[in-house]
């Protein structure tokens, strides 16, 4: 990272921009070379040591079909926007937090969905919102186990 005096390299610091964060963007490997982009509800957790993301959808899709060619994605979060300008300096800038980084795609595996849905909902501060068990059959529940990430932010001043 260029700027290093805004990298976030600390994990919990990590965490904090993506539990501020309401959308994923997964990037995948499309079938004609380009990216495929997809903004996504998310709920986030830490197993083991290791931070997932569940996500969401349909039981059929692209995404389904480019995860089954290749389970690699990246993935970015930002919030905390906040524009600001100095008409003196003839300047204008963003503040804002964000977090980038790479994993593995998989599905989750039927027994372990409802849960995994309950998580997706606690992030959206819907901890006692009940889930109900008749849709989950007709939802696909997919994680993305992290394996690498970093953080930006900028700070008003």
């Amino acid at each position: 990272m260029r700027r290093t005096d805004r990298e976030v390299t600390n994990f919990a610091e990590q965490l904090e921009i993506i539990r501020r964060c309401d959308v994923c963007r997964l990037a995948l490997n499309g079938t004609d070379g380009w990216p495929y982009i997809l903004p996504l509800n998310f709920g986030a957790e830490c197993k083991d040591g290791q931070l997932v993301l569940y996500f969401h959808g349909a039981n059929s899709g692209t995404k389904y079909e480019l995860m089954a060619r290749d389970s690699r994605a990246s993935f970015e979060m930002d919030c905390c926007h906040e524009l600001f300008t100095d008409v003196g300096k003839m300047m204008c800038t963003m503040a804002y937090q964000s977090v980038i980084g790479q994993g593995e795609l998989s599905m989750v595996p039927q027994e372990e969905k409802q849960r995994a849905l309950e998580v997706l909902m606690a992030h959206y501060h819907l901890d006692e919102f009940p889930v109900n068990p008749a849709t989950v059959p007709h939802t696909t529940v997919f994680q993305l186990k992290v394996l690498r990430m970093t953080g930006k932010h900028r700070r008003r001043h």
